[in-house]
């Protein structure tokens, strides 16, 4: 792989990696609301959740989704109604300081699982896999490097999230204050589904998850 190729995806796995959404969004208030030790497997399933999804997105399931495009829709309902339910929960969520504690951070499971519904994190794969993978390595040599790529960008980007919310904990200091924070990152994470949302073909972000494995689902 050509060194201005190499650094291109850097870049792009650092910058998708660090910008708000879902994933950052949830670390931030699991960070408030749990602490930097608690919110450790949530961190770690996202990074080597979203590494996973993308060597299968790179391997099969772009032309899964070209040949069966019916799971596009199937795919935009399941990640409303679910980031929907998680909204609600960090919402109602009581911080530790309140009278009866509630809740309980990701597990790594969770959250590598999570990585299927979020549409960030399948914008970020397909894109990559199309627009950044060597088109003259191996499907499986390609989407490896890619993933491994974007572990090694992913988790010093979404730790940075985990530990403002630390911050932030400290900063607001009262419960009450910190449920006015989880009710806003509650809403926060339902506005990160409107760019899925605009687009009635069932893409996320712009990208379509049908879309031909060999273009650039993004600039």
């Amino acid at each position: 792989m050509e060194p201005l190729a190499l650094y291109l995806l850097v870049q792009f796995a650092f910058a998708s990696s660090i910008t708000p959404g879902p994933n950052n969004l949830m670390l931030m208030a699991s960070g408030a609301n749990y602490g930097l030790r608690r919110t450790l497997p949530h961190m770690l399933g996202v990074s080597l959740g979203h590494s996973f999804m993308v060597v299968m997105v790179g391997v099969a399931l772009l032309r899964l989704f070209h040949t069966f495009p019916v799971l596009n829709t199937v795919l935009t309902v399941g990640a409303v109604l679910y980031m929907t339910w998680l909204a609600w929960k960090i919402a109602t969520a009581l911080p530790p300081e309140a009278s009866r504690v509630t809740g309980k951070p990701f597990t790594f499971l969770q959250a590598a699982a999570f990585q299927w519904v979020n549409p960030k994190a399948w914008v970020m794969a397909i894109t990559a896999i199309t627009a950044y993978a060597p088109q003259d390595w191996s499907v499986w040599s390609g989407s490896m490097l890619v993933a491994v790529i974007f572990l090694c960008t992913n988790l010093p980007s979404i730790t940075v999230w985990a530990v403002l919310g630390v911050q932030v904990r400290r900063f607001l200091g009262t419960a009450k204050r910190l449920r006015i924070f989880n009710i806003t990152m509650a809403a926060l994470l339902l506005a990160s589904l409107y760019p899925m949302l605009v687009h009635s073909d069932g893409t996320a972000g712009g990208a379509s998850l049908g879309g031909s494995p060999n273009s650039a689902a993004l600039p």
